[in-house]
């Protein structure tokens, strides 16, 4: 029997469940994968909840990145053979698949190698926040070197690989943390800079980091209403690309303070760049150059067992952690 992670009903990381099913072979334009490693996502917590971009239909699966091996292929599938280390890209509904288990199967096209330099552990925790890094600032902000860039809520798995995207390309992070125990692991993982929001002025500390420029491009993981204070952080004619809803509150759109700069706001997730083959393949080879010449590495906070996947969702939505949060099969 194969053990997988499903809920029954929406709720708290409570309704998730550990339960034993009959192992599915692979169909066709599939794979079956032995899991090692899976890491944790915002999105899997949302789409637990139904507040995700897609709703799920019960009982359902979850999860976007797991390592393992090839168990099996089915019909039509090249490339891929029985033993090969792969990991999983976030290119599949959940509502259809889920990688929270020990044995899964997932459509080819979401199946990827990784380097050897990583473990499972690393190569469950760097497609969703590299695609969204990569995504972000590469294909739409057009990072150059000398800017400065700031990231919101930056001790997440993304807000770590934002830090080592913006220091690779030669700009200046501003990392923003709530809480002062953080600040430093920001430094460690290569932050310019630290902001304590609940501490120290946003806006007036950008100011003071950029002596009165602002940033130019900023990366914002919470929305709801701290977005006006970025705008009055931003530079003239600066980019604010707001990727996750943290905050969970209205957003409103500073309008006269985007008037006044002449600011450009826009709404993304890492979809745009899986979905369309020449950005992928544009993001594949920056990500996997990335990782072999070391100039980006998945940062990993804690590692549960499977058995304790209740208590590692728990802990996700603590925002205690620092990087990402793996499972471990």
């Amino acid at each position: 029997m194969a053990r997988i992670v499903r809920f029954h009903q929406t709720g708290g990381p409570e309704v998730l469940r550990i339960e034993e099913v009959p192992p599915s072979p692979p169909g066709e334009g599939e794979v079956l994968i032995a899991i090692k490693a899976i890491g944790l996502n915002r999105a899997e917590s949302l789409y637990r909840q139904g507040m995700y971009l897609e709703s799920p239909t019960l009982p359902s699966r979850l999860g976007y990145e797991a390592a393992g091996t090839v168990e099996a292929v089915g019909a039509g599938v090249t490339g891929l053979k029985v033993g090969d280390r792969v990991n999983t890209l976030p290119a599949f509904s959940m509502g259809v698949y889920g990688v929270y288990g020990d044995s899964v199967v997932v459509p080819s096209h979401a199946v990827s190698s990784f380097p050897g330099n990583l473990s499972f552990e690393e190569g469950a925790s760097f497609w969703v926040a590299y695609l969204t890094v990569y995504g972000a600032f590469i294909e739409h902000g057009g990072l150059r070197k000398g800017q400065h860039v700031l990231i919101t809520a930056a001790s997440s798995s993304v807000g770590y690989a934002a830090i080592q995207v913006v220091r690779a390309a030669g700009g200046v992070s501003i990392a923003t943390t709530r809480k002062p125990e953080k600040a430093e692991m920001l430094r460690q993982g290569g932050a310019d800079h630290v902001i304590v929001t609940g501490k120290e002025d946003l806006a007036a500390r950008v100011m003071e980091i950029t002596k009165g420029r602002g940033a130019d491009l900023i990366f914002d993981a919470v929305a709801g209403p701290s977005l006006e204070t970025l705008a009055v952080a931003a530079a003239q004619e600066a980019t604010i690309i707001v990727y996750g809803l943290l905050s969970m509150k209205p957003t409103p759109f500073p309008l006269t303070v985007a008037l006044q700069k002449g600011l450009s706001l826009r709404g993304y997730t890492l979809f745009e760049i899986v979905s369309v083959p020449e950005r992928m393949a544009r993001a594949r080879k920056y990500i996997f150059d990335g990782l072999t010449s070391g100039a980006l590495w998945p940062v990993i906070d804690r590692i549960f067992p499977l058995e304790s996947i209740v208590e590692a969702h728990r802990y996700m939505e603590s925002n205690q952690q620092n990087g990402k949060i793996v499972i471990t099969v």
